[in-house]
């Protein structure tokens, strides 16, 4: 058995990182984003909530581009980053947050899985909630067992469902665009006057899906230290982003020529396969229902890969028992995966026992990934500010650029780009029902015992000044939860 001060092979390549982060973030959300879009916004008011909802998961998703440029040496950086500027709590705390937003998303994936399978086959519907939960714990601990032999066979399993989830989206698009398509149908309530509230409250609803559907934009920034290059990370963080947004986008606007807005947000969960029927007939629902089951399997082996990254490379960095980062023969970071499996399956009984619904799931979890969002933009502003991560200590040799100062421009430019994703994703946080901020600070909150005892246990400072105050918010904020909970004024 390997120890975790082995270091992977850098053999993922270019258009393996791009599949990772296509293959995460095209998940459920795409597959009921007509009747999500339609509930709250009319045509209009959903171009204008791309464009701003585009600007601002690009200015993201640059922000980690830049970063692997800046900062080459530093690995798994949705993590490390946040380490490296704001300290090792602060850092600890994005990796354990990304962990559990990826943890509870898994069992949101499952539930999605085997409810779409239960339109057509009633054993598995949500019906029989016993019977539901014990198929996803099953298809946890086989997914499991795949990822333990190490990570070149989740890349071939992710890599053929990629593809296979991407050939139905693609049929819709093509059809719908050919056979469907209406521009009077599109254009009858341009302006969503059904909808309720004006144009701005119309976008300002929109913004609330987007967070989901853009997750995992960073993907390839969390495999940084196995990447064939580090030059592959921030090309493949760019490709993946318009992929991925091109691909909601034109969903998106040809479900509004099919159906009206009323009659979209009609439709159930898996609204792509209500359009693509009325437009080609049942086998049109079918074939849909089929890519959204392969859509969300990708999508689980993706994260179930994805979240056991933070764990070892915190152990690796003792932030975290260093036994943790122990990996096989293989390269696979096994008790990582074990540890990830083990509370997946605790959240399954968790939620089994509450009713907890789907929506819940992946709205707890988005607002658990926007911790590391906020603080990597966060680093990257006192970078530019600082014009520091090109000296001769933070940059490569290899690299070839100036050690001595990047230009003020690129500085500038840099700045501008991590103003503009702190904003956007302060704002999502303030747009998220407060409920999922508190019980996201609760589920953070656990994670200081097994930092605290590390810390302590390699005689490491264990907090900073600027830690002590982030601490007691978290304190805060979950002693709000557990009141909540208490008198029932929250529930799960």
């Amino acid at each position: 058995m390997n120890t975790s001060e082995q270091r992977q092979p850098n053999t993922v390549r270019l258009w393996a990182l791009v599949a990772i982060i296509v293959g995460s973030t095209v998940g459920s959300g795409i597959f009921a984003l007509p009747q999500n879009i339609a509930s709250v916004a009319g045509p209009g008011a959903m171009l204008i909530g791309w464009i701003i909802a585009g600007i601002g998961m690009l200015s993201v998703a640059f922000v980690f581009h830049i970063l692997a440029y800046r900062k080459p040496h530093l690995d798994s950086g949705v993590y490390a980053y946040v380490r490296a500027g704001l300290g090792n709590y602060i850092g600890f705390t994005s990796g354990w947050g990304y962990w559990l937003g990826s943890v509870i998303a898994q069992v949101g994936y499952a539930t999605l899985f085997f409810g779409t399978l239960g339109h057509y086959f009633p054993v598995f519907s949500s019906d029989n909630r016993l019977f539901q939960a014990i198929c996803v714990s099953a298809m946890t601990w086989i997914v499991f067992a795949v990822l333990a032999r190490g990570i070149q066979q989740a890349k071939i399993m992710n890599g053929v469902t990629t593809v296979a989830k991407l050939l139905p989206i693609l049929a819709f698009i093509i059809l719908v665009l050919f056979l469907g398509f209406s521009w009077d149908t599109f254009t009858v309530d341009f302006w969503g006057h059904a909808a309720a509230g004006s144009v701005f409250e119309q976008v300002q609803g929109i913004m609330l899906f987007t967070v989901w559907v853009f997750i995992g934009v960073e993907g390839a920034s969390v495999y940084s230290k196995q990447a064939h290059s580090r030059a592959d990370v921030g090309r493949a963080t760019v490709i993946g982003f318009f992929t991925v947004l091109l691909l909601l986008v034109t969903v998106a606007t040809l479900s509004f020529g099919v159906l009206s807005q009323e009659e979209l947000a009609a439709l159930p969960d898996n609204s792509m396969a209500g359009v693509l029927e009325a437009v080609v007939g049942p086998w049109g629902g079918a074939l849909i229902s089929i890519g959204l089951c392969l859509s969300v399997l990708g999508a689980y082996i993706s994260w179930q890969m994805l979240c056991a990254e933070p764990l070892a490379m915190m152990a690796y960095d003792s932030l975290l028992p260093r036994k943790i980062g122990s990996l096989t023969n293989q390269g696979a970071p096994w008790l990582a995966q074990l540890i990830c499996t083990a509370v997946i399956q605790i959240c399954i009984i968790v939620f089994y026992l509450n009713e907890t619904t789907y929506i819940f799931m992946v709205q707890l979890a988005t607002v658990l990934y926007l911790v590391p969002y906020i603080f990597s933009s966060f680093y990257l502003i006192l970078l530019a500010v600082r014009g520091r991560g090109f000296s001769e200590d933070d940059l490569a040799p290899s690299i070839g650029y100036d050690t001595v100062q990047i230009s003020a421009q690129l500085n500038r430019r840099h700045l501008g780009v991590g103003i503009l994703a702190l904003t956007y994703s302060l704002w999502l946080v303030y747009a998220a029902d407060p409920v999922f901020v508190l019980f996201g600070a609760l589920a953070v909150l656990p994670g200081l015992i097994p930092y605290i005892w590390t810390r302590w246990h390699y005689r490491k400072k264990i907090f900073n000044s600027f830690e002590i105050g982030v601490v007691g918010i978290l304190v805060i904020f979950s002693i709000a939860a557990i009141i909540g909970l208490y008198t029932g004024s929250l529930s799960l």
